[in-house]
């Protein structure tokens, strides 16, 4: 009840509300509703808040064949046109199992101090402060950032307590397992749903992302049962998921330089043209 009332009166939860009217959809997203105007008039804002100015004889266009469709033409499609395209089925079922594995890992690890046998306080400060630098140096990093974190994970399952416990060296070297396990984690999480955005035309952008969110939730609910098993059982299914999610990560096409597509006609068609290498 304590938190449902802090939650009624407390005025950080209305932020969203208050910059809601300063907000507008993309232009992509006005451009494949057919609202051609809002899309330039979005741009022309773009423009002005950087100093610049629109050309009167420019004109936003979708991509490929409807590049000289009508502008007004309205482009729809949901989870179901993603299944029935080969190119994006792919796509999608690699997202949800890489997002769902990346939550287990994550969220297990931030979990799993509890069984480290260290100072919880300090193990959780060090986490969190651990975070920090990974979202600066690993964003060309996704699959190194799983891998990094997968091979500690294992290298920690494979710490056991000594027969003799000589000033507790074994815990502090399962600590820094976890610590650089969640450092590469952080990394990957701070890509993977901007990846994920990039993998999809912007028909169906926010139904793939979508999935993949769920997929992710699904993982975190999962992962505090993994920690109730305690032991080294904890760091092999983390170092097992991290290590699997950076293979199936080989799989999905690379998007740097690549244009944000709009449909998937012009995915498919731009991409047949420039093949995409993994």
């Amino acid at each position: 009840m304590a938190c449902f009332i802090h939650r009624i009166f407390n005025p950080l939860d209305r932020i969203p509300l208050a910059v809601l009217p300063f907000i507008s959809e993309s232009p992509r997203w006005y451009l494949v509703r057919g609202k051609l105007d809002k899309a330039m008039d979005v741009m022309r804002e773009i423009g002005k808040g950087n100093g610049r100015e629109l050309p009167e004889n420019v004109q936003l266009a979708l991509d490929f064949q409807y590049s000289e469709s009508p502008s007004n033409k309205v482009l729809v499609g949901s989870i179901v046109d993603v299944v029935r395209s080969p190119l994006t089925r792919f796509r999608l079922v690699l997202s949800v199992v890489i997002s769902f594995l990346c939550s287990i890992v994550y969220y297990g690890l931030s979990l799993n101090v509890v069984n480290l046998g260290t100072n919880l306080y300090i193990n959780v400060a060090v986490n969190a402060a651990a975070e920090i630098p990974a979202f600066f140096i690993t964003a060309p990093m996704c699959i190194v950032t799983l891998w990094f974190s997968g091979v500690f994970c294992l290298a920690g399952a494979l710490i056991v307590q000594p027969v003799v416990v000589v000033a507790e060296g074994w815990k502090i070297a399962r600590m820094v397992c976890g610590v650089l396990g969640i450092f590469g984690m952080a990394g990957t999480y701070n890509l993977l749903f901007i990846y994920t955005l990039e993998l999809f035309p912007t028909v169906v952008r926010n139904a793939a992302l979508g999935c993949a969110t769920q997929a992710s939730q699904m993982g975190a609910i999962l992962a505090p049962l993994v920690v109730l098993s305690a032991g080294a059982f904890p760091f092999a299914v983390f170092g097992f998921c991290g290590v699997l999610g950076g293979i199936l990560a080989f799989y999905l096409p690379e998007t740097l330089n690549r244009p944000l597509y709009d449909t998937f006609t012009g995915m498919e068609v731009g991409e047949k043209d420039q093949p995409v290498h993994v």
